[in-house]
């Protein structure tokens, strides 16, 4: 027997056979082990990732479209010999298992679901592998899809697609933009036409206020000057009354007229003046 010494990383375990059985796992450390009755089998706890290469997937639609992304994983904790006692190459096992499983995803599912939804694809693909590994006692921590290339002739027809659609979209833009210049419009010219009526409508109330407010004026100085004519009155007395005649008669007597028409009221005008006259003579 030849002793020999191992070292474990810190990031390892050590699975050690006696004579082809497993006896244990080591921790981090140095170990010391007898040789030929010894042998190991070092286990990486880190995480790894597997680059499951490009393939070729048939959607449910019939549409070939190309493939590629990443497996990421790490041996789990508990029970870490199955790693190695129960897979030869479970690096190599999780190759295989991830490229069925993403064809039998992929087929399920239409090209614009595929296109569209590769978040859903990484976490359905991240399931149906952990359920696989987990008797490996090998965990799926994460699956990226890194590209999806569709054929050329799918390609082509998808950009003659985002063209027509693009140009559907300028079109109904430039439409719902000219529909809202349109109704800007129309709202301004009913805004001016309403802020004319309403102009129009002021002008009017206040010619109307003017013309009633300068009639109220001139009926209250015509009212003021038949009252100040009314009182003025109240103090003229027949005789000066009559003297107005008298000078009327004058101014009529000087004029070239043969003919007065004279008023009936004229004699009892004339009647105070009668009588002084026939007073004085007596």
């Amino acid at each position: 027997m030849i002793p020999f010494f191992k070292i474990v990383q810190q990031y390892e375990l050590l699975a050690v056979f006696w004579l082809g059985k497993f006896i244990g796992l080591k921790q981090p450390g140095l170990h010391p082990l007898l040789w030929p009755f010894h042998t190991t089998q070092t286990i990486d706890m880190r995480e790894d990732v597997i680059d499951i290469p490009r393939q070729t997937n048939i959607t449910s639609d019939n549409a070939p479209i190309d493939i590629d992304f990443l497996v990421y994983l790490r041996v789990m904790q508990e029970q870490a010999e199955r790693s190695v006692l129960e897979v030869v190459d479970y690096r190599a096992a999780v190759v295989g298992i991830a490229t069925t499983t993403l064809r039998a995803v992929i087929g399920e599912m239409p090209l614009d679901d595929v296109l569209s939804q590769r978040e859903r694809i990484n976490e359905e693909l991240r399931q149906k592998l952990d359920e696989i590994t987990e008797r490996w006692r090998i965990k799926v921590t994460q699956v990226e899809i890194r590209e999806i290339e569709p054929a050329r002739d799918i390609q082509e027809a998808m950009n003659r697609q985002m063209a027509a659609e693009r140009l559907r979209r300028a079109t109904v833009i430039e439409a719902e933009g000219a529909r809202e210049a349109s109704i800007t419009r129309a709202e301004g010219e009913r805004q001016a036409a309403i802020l004319t009526a309403e102009g129009a409508r002021q002008s009017e109330i206040l010619k109307a206020e003017g013309d009633q407010q300068a009639s109220v004026l001139r009926a209250e100085g015509f009212s003021l000057a038949l009252d100040r004519i009314y009182s003025v009155a109240q103090n003229i007395d027949a005789n000066t009354l009559s003297l107005q005649y008298f000078e009327t008669l004058q101014k009529l007597g000087e004029s070239s007229s043969t003919k007065f028409v004279l008023p009936m009221e004229l004699t009892s005008l004339l009647a105070p003046f009668m009588r002084m006259t026939g007073g004085g003579s007596e």
